[in-house]
């Protein structure tokens, strides 16, 4: 009875996590992955739903199951003083989270603590609200304020031309307005521990998805109002914070010493990556870390000037930052070589 027990547990948590990623059909893909039967999946898919694990609307034909939410939580905190991020965690969300693995809990913390912290030291906004919704999959955390906004305040303090310049330093890390009480980690790190990590502010999204190497960003038809961050975490994922920590870090001090710069990003719409002012606004503040992905993706070409720039005036003047092009196509390798012939 064991073995017939885990192997039922084993199809339930086939369809759990189907349905997440894709509800359509479902029947027939557990019945072809396991070998049995629909009426065999169909028990599951019933016992799922006695459960309350699961939603199901429409026709037999027709019929659609959805996870079910086992958690819709949502809460306001003034700031003011006395507001702490830790106690907040400790006393409120915490406690929802309490089934998941220490891993999972883990991550959540740092992401947590370290969004919420920046909505109270920088946003300058008057409250914060938190919103939490989880199913048997997946947890998702919604942190917004109604400050300033992030994008706006990055291109203030750095005299950025645009808010989009703005997410081009966030997705390189060790970015802060307030260096004394901020080492400007947390944004970079929590986008590369989540399943799904976005920042909307303005009239500018910015993405990160974790089976994606590059960042994104979009422009929406409304500018929003504050700044709201929305994270997504599987509930059963391996991974853990030191993984994520040791990809970037280096020594017994872990310190932040490699980053992965999206190329793109220093180029927004059809503007075409040719020029040494676009090639300096992608290396703005790289002297911090010893190693640097440049990742070429979605990058057809560069130009002569943009290459030098780069890998031969750069590279000459800070022999001691190793730079790494990657995903570049034939083109820009063309220029990249054309650029290091010259060293």
């Amino acid at each position: 009875m064991t073995g017939v027990r885990a192997r039922g547990e084993r199809i339930r948590r086939y369809i759990l996590d189907r349905i997440g990623e894709s509800p359509e059909d479902v029947t027939r893909a557990a019945s072809e992955r396991f070998g049995i039967t629909r009426q065999a999946v169909n028990k599951h898919l019933q016992r799922l739903v006695n459960e309350g694990v699961l939603t199901r609307s429409g026709a037999t034909r027709a019929r659609v199951y959805r996870l079910a939410p086992m958690v819709i939580w949502s809460d306001r905190f003034e700031i003011q003083p006395g507001l702490a991020e830790d106690v907040v965690w400790a006393r409120k969300v915490k406690n929802i989270l309490a089934d998941v693995p220490d891993n999972i809990s883990d991550i959540w913390e740092y992401g947590f603590t370290g969004m919420f912290n920046n909505a109270m030291d920088h946003s300058e906004g008057s409250a914060i609200d938190v919103h939490i919704r989880k199913t048997a999959v997946t947890t998702e955390m919604l942190i917004a304020d109604d400050g300033r906004g992030i994008f706006r305040k990055i291109q203030h303090e750095m005299k950025l031309l645009d808010e989009r310049h703005a997410i081009l330093e966030l997705s390189k890390g060790k970015l802060t307005t307030d260096p004394d009480r901020h080492t400007g980690e947390g944004i970079f790190f929590s986008s590369r521990m989540f399943d799904s990590f976005d920042i909307m502010s303005g009239g500018v999204f910015f993405s990160h998805e974790f089976k994606d190497a590059e960042d994104w960003i979009t422009e929406t038809d409304r500018s929003s109002v504050g700044t709201s961050v929305w994270m997504s975490l599987g509930n059963h994922t391996a991974r853990t914070p030191k993984q994520i920590f040791d990809q970037y870090t280096s020594g017994d001090d872990y310190g932040f010493t490699k980053t992965v710069v999206p190329v793109k990003l220093a180029g927004y719409g059809s503007d075409r990556l040719i020029s040494r002012s676009q090639a300096k606004w992608l290396l703005a503040r790289i002297e911090l870390f010893r190693t640097v992905l440049l990742d070429f993706d979605e990058v057809e070409t560069i130009g002569q000037a943009f290459a030098d720039e780069i890998f031969r005036v750069f590279a000459l003047q800070h022999p001691d930052i190793e730079l790494i092009p990657v995903s570049a196509g034939p083109e820009v390798q063309k220029m990249i070589a054309r650029a290091k012939a010259r060293l």
